[in-house]
């Protein structure tokens, strides 16, 4: 009799645990593959999201993330718990979808001899809290990681700010030591803005442009911008017949010292106060 009820409950066990495995693969993504695994890397994507617009993502639908502590183009989230919280991702080798351009892409390898993606130098990474496709939770924690975007013409940049004579500061006027969260573009290059300005004016550049090669305008439309802000914080103007644009009514401008992503060498130029880095902090300008 004990054998006739295995043979009968055999069966039905294992139609169980099958259903069980098949509801549980519908639940849940598979983790976060660095490019280690034998499946292999997953490969970069473009994913409409409802709330954020075309967001990037891997093959799963794995949301990929922005970090504002690298702008500089290196990854600042390589070890501990940080690392954890949100591991690296890895697209190999594979080719990019329609509508990313190949150049945009690049790799950096960590110190342990890992590779990371990066899109416009920004390295890419998962978030340890998203659990399934389509999820989105990692966006703006403590308003320095963002949903990764193939078009931000606005980022932020989360680092000490260094001038041009070496010295560290903590906004235009005050030295000291502490990171700072300010403006970049979307390729991680420090935006300014001129204190004489008034709102929505350049009053700065030259009708001939020559003084643009010192301080040049970024020119851009408003296209996304981190969560944290609105894009009605932005606006675009036409300053000596060249569009450019504004945040909370400054308007922006690069600074032609700044040589590599993530430097801030504008700050003291002539001298610490004229040319400030602006912050989600940064007070409007008012008509």
């Amino acid at each position: 009799m004990v054998q006739t009820l295995r043979k009968t409950l055999l069966p039905v066990c294992v139609a169980f645990t099958v259903l069980l495995s098949a509801c549980s693969d519908k639940a849940s993504m598979p983790a976060p593959d660095n490019g280690g695994s034998s499946t292999g890397p997953l490969k970069l994507a473009v994913t409409p999201d409802a709330k954020f617009g075309n967001i990037l993502t891997d093959a799963n639908g794995r949301t990929l993330y922005f970090f504002a502590n690298d702008p500089n183009g290196t990854s600042n989230c390589e070890t501990g718990q940080c690392a954890i919280t949100w591991p690296s991702y890895n697209a190999g080798s594979e080719t990019p979808p329609a509508g990313i351009d190949q150049t945009l892409i690049g790799t950096i390898t960590h110190a342990d001899g890992s590779k990371q993606t990066t899109y416009k130098k920004w390295p890419l990474y998962y978030y340890s809290g998203d659990k399934i496709k389509g999820d989105v939770n990692g966006d703006g924690i403590g308003g320095i990681w963002f949903i990764a975007k193939p078009d931000y013409s606005i980022m932020l940049g989360n680092r000490q700010l260094v001038g041009s004579d070496g010295k560290n500061y903590v906004d235009a006027l005050v030295e000291g030591t502490a990171n700072t969260v300010y403006l970049t573009d979307g390729a991680g290059l420090t935006l300014y803005g001129y204190q004489p300005d008034k709102f929505n004016l350049n009053t700065y550049t030259a009708a001939d442009l020559s003084n643009d090669r010192f301080w040049p305008i970024y020119q851009s439309d408003v296209m996304n911008v981190p969560s944290i802000f609105s894009k009605d914080m932005f606006a675009t103007i036409t300053s000596v017949g060249k569009k450019q644009l504004t945040y909370k009514g400054h308007p922006l401008y690069f600074y032609v010292g700044d040589t590599q992503r993530g430097q801030t060498t504008g700050i003291n130029q002539p001298r610490p106060a004229p040319w400030p880095v602006l912050t989600p902090k940064t007070p409007a300008l008012t008509p």
